[in-house]
């Protein structure tokens, strides 16, 4: 039981390290598009990072230091 949280603590890890890394290459994430696209919703952006970003890496590491 402890590897497959371990397992999930890992993929996360993995893909909140990838989103956050997306985010701040301007190729993969065009923050200028779309703060012309959005407007004054524009902050919904950095919300939607910070909860698939680092939120998903931290969770990850929990899991991975908590079930190993």
């Amino acid at each position: 039981m402890h590897t497959i949280f371990a397992t999930i603590g890992l993929i996360l890890a993995i893909v909140g390290l990838a989103v956050s890394v997306a985010f701040w290459i301007p190729r993969f994430c065009n923050r200028r598009r779309l703060r012309e696209m959005l407007g004054s919703r524009y902050p919904v952006v950095y919300v939607v990072y910070v909860a698939n970003g680092p939120m998903l890496l931290l969770l990850g590491v929990v899991l991975l230091i908590f079930f190993r």
